[in-house]
């Protein structure tokens, strides 16, 4: 089986390792730290349902896993899923009868897949699903799948087409100060005028969704971060990586500023961040929507990570804690291994450098 995976984002969240997806309702969030970690090490099928069987199957009404191993693949479905497997000997269809424990399945020359969890189901497979967590509302892996109309009308496009769907896209550069191989780039001017807010504080808040900054001047300094020293605007090494669910890296050795049109006229001329484009159809990610940054003071040599104010706000993952919704404001350090969700399918996970 191809090991290539896609999604359509939506409410469930996809726990997924090298070896096996696991797909859960929105409302198992508290499960999902302790199954990323357990992925995140390598685990394999069987040790991902100990672990999400671990506080008994009677609270878990709905769940499905889609396991690989050697030439055989693995599915489990229970209540609202559905799996529909392509192999070599033809199609078949995966779903558990109401009242029954679930639906397992060991199947050989699987060359594709398609996993859905809603009336939705027919939706385009638009992006690529790497390690991570990922809210989704479809998960196909291998070739598409014949019941997937959306996908059946439309021939596969060749693989090195499908990496830039969902890439991380750079602010554009301005033609008239084009910026130098290898430099950072340059932050275009602001398209539309602020509203009218100029109090102080204001400068970073996403309020509606939609970022409202002040022009940026010569003299201009970003605001602390409450309780947070500032680390310097760049720091030698990398503090961590980001791995965004679309494959791409970033290196945080400076701000990085993520959101669906980030701006950051906030910062200083001498202080400018990575500005990091993402893609949000359903408008979930706002227009600034999170800053990470090299950790000061106690912080030192990780990094750390600030809601700017979003309007639907940011999940965060950590190793061996409880999944925390980040404050407004509030600067909290990231561990290798932690996972942010911004939501849209969107997911960072933090790694060493």
């Amino acid at each position: 089986m191809s090991a290539e995976r896609r999604f359509a984002t939506g409410d469930w969240y996809a726990v997924v390792g090298d070896h096996v997806s696991v797909m859960l309702p929105g409302s198992e969030r508290s499960r999902v730290a302790a199954l990323w970690e357990l992925a995140d090490s390598g685990a394999m099928a069987d040790a991902m349902l100990d672990a999400l069987l671990a506080d008994g199957l009677s609270g878990l009404p709905s769940f499905a896993l889609v396991g690989s191993s050697d030439d055989a693949t693995r599915v489990i479905v229970r209540g609202v899923p559905t799996a529909t497997v392509t192999t070599d000997a033809g199609e078949q269809v995966i779903s558990a009868a109401p009242g029954s424990t679930w639906n397992e399945q060991v199947l050989s020359g699987v060359t594709g897949g398609r996993v859905t969890f809603d009336a939705d189901g027919d939706r385009a497979t638009d992006h690529i699903l790497t390690p991570g967590l990922a809210r989704i509302s479809v998960l196909e892996f291998g070739s598409p799948s014949v019941a997937a109309p959306a996908i059946e009308s439309a021939p596969t496009p060749p693989a090195e087409q499908e990496a830039p769907v969902l890439a991380l896209v750079e602010e554009p550069e301005s033609e008239a100060d084009p910026t130098p191989t290898g430099e950072t780039p340059a932050v275009p001017a602001a398209t539309e005028a602020p509203e009218a807010s100029d109090a102080p504080g204001d400068d970073w808040s996403d309020r509606d969704g939609q970022t409202t900054v002040g022009a940026p001047s010569p003299d201009f300094e970003r605001p602390p971060v409450p309780g947070q020293e500032i680390a310097p605007s760049v720091v030698s090494s990398p503090v961590a990586s980001l791995v965004f669910s679309t494959g791409d890296v970033v290196a945080v050795d400076r701000a990085v500023l993520v959101g669906r049109a980030p701006e950051a006229h906030q910062f200083a001329s001498h202080d400018q961040p990575y500005v990091v484009t993402v893609a949000s159809p359903n408008q979930e990610i706002s227009s600034t929507h999170l800053e990470i940054r090299p950790g000061a003071g106690a912080d030192h040599g990780s990094a750390v990570a600030t809601d700017l104010g979003s309007t639907n706000g940011t999940i965060l993952l950590q190793p061996g804690l409880e999944p925390e919704e980040l404050k407004p404001g509030i600067a909290v350090s990231l561990i290798p291994g932690a996972v942010l969700d911004l939501g849209d399918g969107v997911t960072i996970q933090v790694t060493n450098p």
